[in-house]
C-alpha cells in the first residue's frame, strides 16, 4: 500500500468537505465522462476521463460512465459501470491495494444507477454533460464549488508530486531518443514514432499531441503536423512532448541543433537564461514578475548576440522582445497540461487576467509551495510577427541581415517542469535528464 495515496485521498476529502460546506451542498457527484461517437460514424473518439474524477481515481482513467459520490464523513462511493457487453471488455470489480479506500458498487444500466442515487438530494454534479436523472437540489457544474476545487488543485499532494516526477522520467527517455534520431537525419514522423516507442505510450496515452518540428516548422508555436519526408538539411529539432503517469502530465520541450552556428549560440544562451530565472523561483514570487524578468533576459540575449541594438529596457518596453518571445512563460501543470486555476486570484474564482502587453500568459498567481509549473522561454523567428517590426519606426534597431539568415532555423523553446518550494524549486525535468 502506498500511504501517500491514502494521504492524498484524505486531503481531497478535506478540500471537498470545505467546499461543500461553503456552497451548501450535501455531497459531490463526479462523472468520469461519456464516450463520444464520431460524426456520422459508429466508432468513438479516444476516451479521456474528467480530471476531477482522475484526481480521486487515477487507476480508472479508461472507464467511461462511472460515478464517484463524495459526502462528508463517509468513504467515497464508486459506481462502476460494468455492462453485460460482448462487444467490448468490461471492467471487473477492482481488488487492488487502493480499492479498500472506496465503497465500490457495479451497475449495468441506467435504471440501476438511478436506483443507487435515488435517496440523494442537494448534490453538486461535476460532469461534461448535464445528467438526465437529477433529483431535487442537484446542480450541474456549480461555479462556486468548482472554483474552490480548481483553486486548491494548484497545490499538489505528495502523491501528485511523485506522479509528476515519474511522468518526467518517462518523457525524458523519449527526448533522448528524439535527439538521436534528429542527428541521424530522421523525419518528423519517424522521430514521433520513436518517441512513443521509447516511452511505451500509444497516442491516447499522451497528455497532448506531440510537437515535432524540424527547421522552419520550429517557428510555429503549436505545429500540428508530422512530415514523413526528411528534409535535405537538419538544422533544428524543436520537440515539445510529454508523457502521462496515472493521469498526471509531463510537458517538456527541447531544441536541438548542430554546434558552431549563431543559432546554436542562441540555444545555449536561452538555456542559461532559463536556469538563471529558475534561481528566482520560490513561494511568494508573482509569476507575472517572472514572465517580465524573462523578457529582460531575452532582451539581453538579443542585444549581446547583435540581433537588436539598444538597452534591455528599451527592447522590452518597445515590444521588440515580444516579437521574438510572443507566448507566456508557462502554466500550471498536473492532471491537465494547462491545468486549471491559473487566472484565479482566490477561492471565489475572482479572475486576475494577464497584463495587456502579455495576453497569452496562462498563469498570473503568486507562487505557493506545492505548485507545479512549466517554465518555457522561447526565442523565435516568426515572419508574421517580425514583418510589422521591419516596417515600423524601430526597424533600424534590428540587425535584419542576421535575422533573415536565422529564419531557416525556426526558433527555440526550452521547457522544464518545476515544483515550487518555500525556498526555491525542484526541477523534475533536469533531474530526470541527469539521472538518465
Amino acid at each position: 500500500m502506498d500511504t501517500r495515496f491514502i494521504d492524498h485521498l484524505a486531503q481531497l476529502q478535506q478540500r471537498t468537505e470545505q467546499a461543500l460546506q461553503a456552497t451548501g451542498f450535501d455531497g459531490l457527484l463526479i462523472g468520469s465522462g461519456p464516450q463520444h461517437k464520431r460524426f456520422l460514424d459508429d466508432t468513438s473518439y479516444p476516451f479521456r476521463a474528467n480530471p476531477h474524477f482522475v484526481q480521486w481515481l487515477p487507476f480508472l482513467t479508461e472507464q467511461p460512465d462511472c460515478w464517484l459520490l463524495i459526502k462528508p464523513g463517509c468513504k467515497p462511493t464508486l459506481l462502476l459501470y460494468s455492462p453485460d457487453d460482448f462487444w467490448h471488455m468490461t471492467p471487473t470489480l477492482p481488488n487492488d491495494w487502493w480499492s479498500n479506500s472506496f465503497d465500490i458498487h457495479p451497475y449495468q444500466n441506467r435504471a440501476e444507477l438511478v436506483q443507487a442515487l435515488s435517496e440523494e438530494s442537494w448534490l453538486a454534479v461535476i460532469n461534461e454533460q448535464p445528467v438526465d436523472f437529477t433529483a431535487e437540489g442537484w446542480l450541474h457544474n456549480p461555479p462556486a464549488l468548482i472554483n474552490q476545487l480548481n483553486y486548491q488543485r494548484a497545490v499538489k499532494t505528495e502523491w501528485e508530486l511523485e506522479c509528476l516526477r515519474q511522468a518526467n522520467i518517462t518523457a525524458v527517455k523519449g527526448h533522448l531518443i528524439a535527439e538521436q534520431l534528429f542527428k541521424q537525419g530522421a523525419s518528423e514522423y519517424q522521430i514521433h514514432q520513436a518517441y512513443l516507442g521509447a516511452i511505451a505510450h500509444n497516442e491516447r496515452d499522451m497528455p497532448y499531441d506531440n510537437i515535432v518540428a524540424l527547421n522552419e516548422h520550429a517557428a510555429v508555436l503549436h505545429y500540428q503536423f508530422q512530415q514523413r519526408n526528411s528534409p535535405a538539411e537538419h538544422r533544428t529539432l524543436l520537440i515539445d512532448a510529454g508523457a502521462s503517469h496515472l493521469g498526471y502530465a509531463a510537458d517538456i520541450t527541447r531544441t536541438f541543433t548542430p554546434a558552431g552556428t549563431l543559432f546554436a549560440d542562441l540555444v545555449e544562451a536561452l538555456d542559461k537564461a532559463q536556469q538563471q530565472l529558475l534561481s528566482e523561483v520560490k513561494a511568494g514570487v508573482c509569476f507575472i514578475g517572472l514572465h517580465r524578468r524573462m523578457h529582460e533576459l531575452v532582451a539581453d540575449i538579443l542585444n549581446r548576440s547583435g540581433l537588436v541594438n539598444g538597452s534591455i529596457e528599451s527592447i522590452v518596453e518597445s515590444g521588440i522582445s515580444r516579437a521574438f518571445f510572443p507566448h507566456g512563460l508557462g502554466h500550471l501543470l498536473g492532471l491537465q497540461v494547462h491545468d486549471v486555476g491559473g487566472w484565479q486570484a482566490d477561492l471565489l474564482g475572482t479572475e486576475q487576467a494577464p497584463p495587456q502587453q502579455h495576453p497569452f500568459l496562462r498563469l498570473t498567481r503568486t507562487l505557493e509551495s506545492g505548485f507545479v509549473i512549466t517554465v518555457e522561454p522561447g526565442l523565435y523567428f516568426i515572419p508574421s510577427l517580425l514583418e510589422p517590426l521591419r516596417n515600423n519606426s524601430r526597424r533600424a534597431e534590428v540587425n535584419w541581415a542576421d535575422v533573415d539568415r536565422l529564419m531557416p532555423w525556426g526558433g527555440i523553446r526550452i521547457e522544464d517542469n518545476i515544483a515550487v518550494t518555500e525556498r526555491g524549486c525542484e526541477n523534475f525535468t533536469r533531474d530526470a535528464f541527469t539521472s538518465s
